[in-house]
């Protein structure tokens, strides 16, 4: 799964702990849900936005 992920997005949560912990406790099919969402994101703010959210 984490061969996955898209560099930025992987970036950010690393920059982002609690953001981190949430996507790391996910089901599998949940994961699976984040990386349909991300990869239909096309702006480095979007995917800020994204993390930040993932993280409340």
């Amino acid at each position: 799964m984490i061969k996955d992920l898209p560099l930025g997005f992987g970036m950010l949560l690393a920059q982002n702990p609690q953001a981190m912990k949430k996507f790391s406790e996910m089901s599998d099919a949940q994961k699976s849900e984040v990386l349909t969402e991300i990869h239909r994101i096309k702006s480095k703010e979007e995917m800020q936005s994204f993390v930040a959210k993932l993280a409340q």
